[in-house]
């Protein structure tokens, strides 16, 4: 790699050709020829993991929604306050999600996802601390912290599918990772249901 050219790949090292599978290539629209994509054979891996988090993340974000008029008691609280346990996923989005983007540009996937982890697994011991009546502040402190985790989570189903995988796998790949978070909600709102 030529000195100051920064690599952008998958940052898992690979001990041997033995790991690599095959190589692909991925247009790159009219910014030039299309760069070589080496596939690993854990690629798969990678974004099933991924999914797992995700799927993780998302029970955080509506897990209160099914039990809210259990919270309004163990709280005291208003349905309107327990909502925003909630809304403060989509509230999060919107002032972070540039900086984010940012940072998924320019420090690549790894940092992101670890970070985005730290986060939930933060947010979701913040909350079980929270497990007393008066401390409803505490719990949306850590639903903020959950949520903040999903603003990196939601931007990396496409980055992972374009840098691990090749041409003809990465919209099976980027569907599989959007699915694990969208599956954890759906279970959610079966469950209000029910």
């Amino acid at each position: 790699m030529e000195e100051g050219a920064k690599d952008t790949g998958p940052h898992l090292e690979a001990p041997g050709a033995a790991e690599r599978t095959e190589s692909s290539s991925i247009p790159n629209g009219d910014s030039g020829p299309a760069s070589p994509t080496h596939l690993y054979k854990t690629r798969w891996m990678i974004v099933f993991l991924f999914s797992a988090y995700s799927v993780s993340n998302g029970y955080q974000c509506i897990e209160y929604g099914s039990i809210s008029n259990i919270m309004m008691k163990f709280y005291g609280m208003d349905s309107f306050a327990i909502d925003w346990l909630s809304m403060v996923y989509m509230l999060t989005y919107i002032p972070f999600i540039f900086p984010v983007a940012w940072l998924l540009q320019k420090k690549g996937l790894r940092l992101t996802a670890l970070l985005a982890n730290v986060l939930n697994f933060a947010g979701m011991w913040i909350k079980v601390a929270s497990a007393k009546s008066n401390l409803f502040g505490v719990t949306m402190f850590g639903q903020f912290v959950c949520a903040l985790s999903s603003v990196f989570i939601l931007g990396m189903p496409s980055r992972i599918a374009s840098v691990w995988f090749g041409e003809s796998e990465v919209s099976t790949a980027c569907s599989i990772g959007v699915l694990g978070n969208q599956a954890s909600r759906l279970s959610c709102v079966m469950i209000e249901v029910v």
